[in-house]
């Protein structure tokens, strides 16, 4: 097989300006050595350069800090970050509370006469 994709490579092949059908001559001669050619990159790079995920695992050894999920993360900054445990979990409960009443407040802020005082200040463009 070597020599004879040796004998088709060596005649020109991979180019279809006369006519040439893509079957056999490209696909099963020219596609395998580009792909057998890659891999071979690849794994010579892989060999000769490998690159080390991380450091070295040691499991007799804690890390300084363990970190939670990231979408714990906002709780677990406020829970460190303030001293009282009540007052955080507080604040924690805060934030979907305040997120609820935002459309009463937009909705008072609108219908109130401040509101339309205010928009027909402003400049129309």
């Amino acid at each position: 097989m070597i020599p004879v994709l040796r004998a088709k490579l060596a005649k020109g092949m991979g180019h279809n300006y006369y006519g040439e059908p893509a079957w056999p001559n490209d696909l099963l001669y020219i596609f395998p050595v580009v792909i057998l050619g890659t891999i071979a990159c690849n794994v010579g790079l892989a060999v000769l350069e490998p690159s080390m995920i991380g450091e070295p695992a040691d499991p007799f050894a804690t890390p300084l800090e363990i970190l939670p999920e990231w979408y714990f993360f906002p709780v677990f900054q406020i829970l460190r970050t303030v001293p009282n445990k009540l007052l955080g979990v507080l604040l924690m409960a805060s934030v979907p509370a305040g997120l609820l009443t935002v459309p009463f407040f937009l909705k008072m802020l609108i219908s109130s006469k401040i509101h339309f005082v205010v928009q027909s200040q402003q400049p129309s463009f």
